[in-house]
């Protein structure tokens, strides 16, 4: 049975195995090149992934509450506090160049 989107994908995806034409199709909608060499890599690479993925669907997760970190994610940001700035005047102390109380720089947008 071929998948409705794509007649070249088989249903071995769907029994979690990946084959050498859905690598040759992801290589050519990707734009890559792949020797054979590297589909056979990436082939024997994709199912070691899948197979993993089975083992861990065949863990008992009731009771196990979702996650997206595995450890608590804290507000790492210091609280927001208005501050006097510096002054104009203070913050073009150094510039090399200024004009009108604005850093002059050089023009790098051509005109016409």
């Amino acid at each position: 049975m071929m998948t409705a989107m794509n007649p070249r994908m088989s249903t071995s995806m769907s029994e979690g195995r990946i084959n050498r034409l859905e690598i040759q199709h992801v290589a050519l909608l990707s734009r890559l090149h792949l020797t054979e060499e590297d589909i056979t890599e990436h082939t024997v690479i994709l199912n070691r992934i899948l197979e993993y993925f089975a083992k861990l669907n065949e863990l008992d997760t009731e009771g196990v509450s979702c996650t997206s970190h595995s450890i608590n994610m804290n507000n790492v940001f210091r609280e927001d506090v208005a501050t006097p700035s510096l002054t104009a005047e203070d913050a073009l102390a150094n510039a090399p160049e200024k004009e009108l109380n604005c850093f002059k720089v050089p023009q790098i947008i051509q005109e016409g």
